[in-house]
């Protein structure tokens, strides 16, 4: 899923520069009604793991393999606004160390791992943890499905900025069933890894999820007399 160097036009870079940017500024702001002194150092552990689980590749078939992104995992375990700022560090970093990913790409790539990925899995898990009555035991199912529609639909995005920008010469007829249908069978082991973490997680420490806490109530003004 990470973009290299000039598959995109320098416009459109520029513009998933800009979205990125703006998307990790709220996040910064978002991610403060999510950490305190118990959940900060969850992040930095979910943001590790995400990135040491990003190097182990999976066979997807045809010569072409798979990673985990943790977008909906990461979700999950610490709230979109702080997964959002773990995917960012993490691609950040895989970019400037590793070269995984262009220079020119982060900020597509920030777009798409870091907020397309996060808030699709944050959106699917929400809604499955509200049809499904047990929330304890349905996190790890709920995770699951976030994991297996945000791949492909990060993969979709990516399409969508080609069709906009693409600077190779790849047709988009090609492109789009190649990119859907590779991220598609990348979701189910992305779905897999997420359902396996999170049954674990539940088990032992359901504490940790910010998934299974409470919506705090919202504060209310005082009205003046």
């Amino acid at each position: 899923m990470h973009v290299p160097d000039g598959f995109l036009n320098l416009p459109t870079s520029a513009v998933t520069g800009a979205a990125a940017v703006a998307g990790v500024a709220l996040a910064l702001r978002g991610a403060r009604r999510e950490l305190d002194e118990r959940t900060a150092p969850l992040a930095g552990l979910t943001a590790t793991f995400v990135f040491a689980a990003q190097m182990v590749n999976f066979p997807v078939g045809a010569g072409t393999s798979g990673h985990l992104i943790g977008g909906a995992l990461a979700a999950i375990l610490v709230g979109p606004w702080t997964a959002t700022l773990c995917l960012t560090v993490v691609t950040v970093v895989q970019a400037l160390l590793f070269a995984d990913g262009g220079l020119t790409a982060l900020g597509t790539n920030v777009l798409l791992l870091a907020i397309v990925s996060v808030w699709v899995g944050w959106g699917v898990a929400r809604l499955v943890l509200r049809l499904l009555p047990d929330g304890r035991r349905a996190v790890a199912w709920a995770g699951a499905a976030g994991a297996l529609v945000s791949v492909p639909a990060a993969a979709l995005v990516f399409c969508g900025l080609y069709a906009v920008g693409g600077a190779v010469a790849v047709p988009l007829g090609l492109l789009v069933p190649t990119m859907l249908g590779v991220h598609s069978v990348i979701g189910l082991g992305e779905a897999a890894i997420t359902f396996g973490v999170l049954t674990a997680v539940a088990a032992s420490r359901p504490d940790l999820i910010h998934a299974l806490r409470p919506a705090p109530e919202p504060e209310l003004e005082e009205v003046p007399a």
